[in-house]
């Protein structure tokens, strides 16, 4: 099928974008970046904007940068843009290997860290590195620029609190410290389909003994969440397949699982306590 007929905006500045956002958003103005989930929707009319706002002509959104002790990602960088770390350190590694579990090759030269965000896909890995190690989302207006964190910014499946007229410019994640650990699984029916449970974990050791845990799952409730109660079964323990099997059991009897075509809850929940494991598993390996 085609798409039903559209205005098509192409600003230079992101200026520019925020202006013409601000005039066609009531009107049911999308921003285009990557495309990979609003072009599909687009294609079969289950998404009909009046207006497109292509950001993809903006330089200044084409950003990676290191300011006050965070990587920042402006609005234009590609998920491939994290094929090889980006930065020195844990924080690279990670996005480098959490990159390669995103769909497949030709989506990822094309779909973007920050699009990804705004969609607020469940199973999207980016939403959870967002979610998990604390990003701030900046989203600029006609009315100002103002910062949310991941917290906040995420409401619900598909759903977030950046406003109609806003758009997302960058998010910013922290640098980790160099002696951080850190583990990512995933299930998947298929290599490449939606994640139906992940889980991502950092943490380091001092005298042997866990502190600074963070576990992330993600694909199983209507958005990525730390869990705190499988942080606090690993608090002040040494990492061991105990340790690990009791963070998973935490993280299972805390989560809400969704139910869909892909798995019904009693299966997700089960699914989010291997994950959190195999997660740990990794960052110990």
């Amino acid at each position: 099928m085609k798409p039903a007929a559209f205005t098509y905006h192409a600003p230079k500045t992101v200026e520019d974008a925020v202006a013409i956002l601000g005039e066609v958003a009531p009107s049911d103005g999308r921003v285009l970046a990557g495309g990979q989930s609003l072009v599909p929707t687009m294609a079969f009319r289950m998404a009909r904007p009046a207006h497109l706002v292509d950001i993809n002509g903006i330089a200044a959104l084409d950003k990676l940068a290191v300011a006050d002790g965070r990587l920042v990602i402006g609005a234009g960088t590609r998920h491939a843009a994290f094929q090889r770390p980006v930065v020195e350190g844990p924080l690279g590694s990670l996005l480098s290997f959490v990159m390669r579990h995103i769909a497949h090759y030709p989506i990822r030269t094309r779909g973007t860290f920050c699009g990804s965000l705004a969609h607020a896909d469940p199973a999207s890995e980016w939403c959870l590195v967002a979610a998990t190690l604390g990003a701030t989302i900046t989203a600029r207006s006609v009315s100002g620029t103002r910062q949310l964190a991941a917290d906040d910014f995420f409401d619900w499946a598909m759903t977030t609190n950046l406003a109609e007229n806003e758009l997302l410019t960058e998010a910013s994640l922290p640098l980790l410290p160099p002696d951080t650990h850190f583990g990512f699984y995933e299930f998947s029916r298929r290599a490449g389909d939606y994640a139906i449970a992940m889980s991502l974990v950092t943490y380091r050791l001092e005298d042997g003994l866990i502190v600074e845990p963070r576990v992330g799952v993600g694909g199983a409730e209507g958005r990525p969440r730390r869990i705190s109660e499988a942080e606090a079964a690993l608090s002040g323990r040494a990492p061991s397949a105990e340790a690990f099997a009791a963070a998973g059991e935490a993280a299972s009897a805390t989560v809400d699982p969704m139910e869909d075509l892909q798995a019904n809850a009693k299966f997700r929940r089960d699914l989010v306590r291997t994950v959190t494991r195999r997660a740990l598993e990794r960052a110990a390996a």
